[in-house]
Formats: C-alpha cells, sequence, structure tokens
C-alpha cells in the first residue's frame, strides 16, 4: 500500500532534513572548534572563547538553518538538534569513560544547565531566522487578511 502524499508527508518531511541538517552542522561545528561541553577541565580555563562559540554562536547558527529550512514553527523545532547532538556526546564521553588525566565527565545537573543554555541559542536562533523569512514578526499585513470594497477606499468625492 503507498503512503498518502499529502501538506503534512511533505511538512514532516521538512521537519526531519531541518533537524538532521542543524544537527550535522552543530555536531561538525563541535569538531572543528574542538570543544566538548562535556568533559570538565577544571578552573575557569574551561570557559574559553571557543566554549562560549560552542555554546552559544554554533547553536544560533544551526536554528537559522532549521528556520531556513522548514519555515514557520521552526522556534519549535530548533530544540531537538543540539539536544540531540549533547546527548550523543555526553553518552559517548560517559561511554568511553578513557578521560585524559586531570579532567572529569561534567556532572549531569551542570550538563542539563548547559543543554538549557545551548538550546536556548538555538531558539534565539530560529526565531531570528523566522524573522529573516517573514521579514516582519507577528500579523500580516492588512491588504492579504482584509478585502476592502472599492467604494470604501474612495474619497469624499464618491
Amino acid at each position: 500500500m503507498k503512503a498518502a502524499a499529502g501538506p503534512n508527508n511533505n511538512r514532516l518531511t521538512q521537519a526531519v532534513v531541518a533537524v538532521i541538517m542543524a544537527a550535522v552542522l552543530n555536531h561538525f561545528g563541535d569538531r572543528l572548534l574542538g570543544v566538548r561541553i562535556e568533559v570538565f577541565t577544571g578552573g575557569i580555563g574551561y570557559f574559553s572563547g571557543l566554549w562560549v562559540m560552542d555554546v552559544f554562536l554554533l547553536p544560533f547558527v544551526s536554528g537559522i538553518v532549521v528556520a531556513i529550512l522548514f519555515g514557520k514553527g521552526a522556534k519549535w523545532l530548533c530544540y531537538l538538534p543540539p539536544l540531540i547532538v549533547r546527548g550523543v556526546s555526553y553518552f559517548e564521553v560517559a561511554s568511553r569513560g578513557n578521560l585524559p588525566p586531570g579532567h572529569a565527565l561534567l556532572p549531569l545537573g551542570w550538563w542539563g544547565f548547559f543543554v538549557i543554555l545551548v538550546m536556548e541559542s538555538a531558539m534565539i536562533g530560529a526565531i531570528l531566522g523566522e524573522v529573516m523569512i517573514k521579514r516582519t514578526y507577528g500579523r500580516r499585513p492588512r491588504h492579504m487578511v482584509y478585502k476592502d470594497s472599492p467604494s470604501k477606499n474612495r474619497g469624499p468625492e464618491a
């Protein structure tokens, strides 16, 4: 039996593609920056400029990618890519257990706090992406909502 092709199926495909593309961008951006949020190195040196880029800038860009690929509603979908990437990364570090000397696995509570920061950065990017796509945020223009009759648009000479 053939699956029904309709607007919902197309929208689901767009959602899956947007989440996968943003997750891939986020994952390879992590690898490119060389920062592992889940591995605590100790001290204030842990919060470097690359760490800030990994926590705030990279998810922001992935949120914009979700908005460009998915469109309206991306602000709800953008939470998934950072959650997937951070979850897989934490599981990878926790399951290997071979941390370098002087490094420790971030406690789950702190990891959750950082995941919330990452997800909120992605949401800000998705909202900005929606605004860039729509060119406005909020209500539709008056001419698209109301059908004014020509007699109402005429001046006092009518």
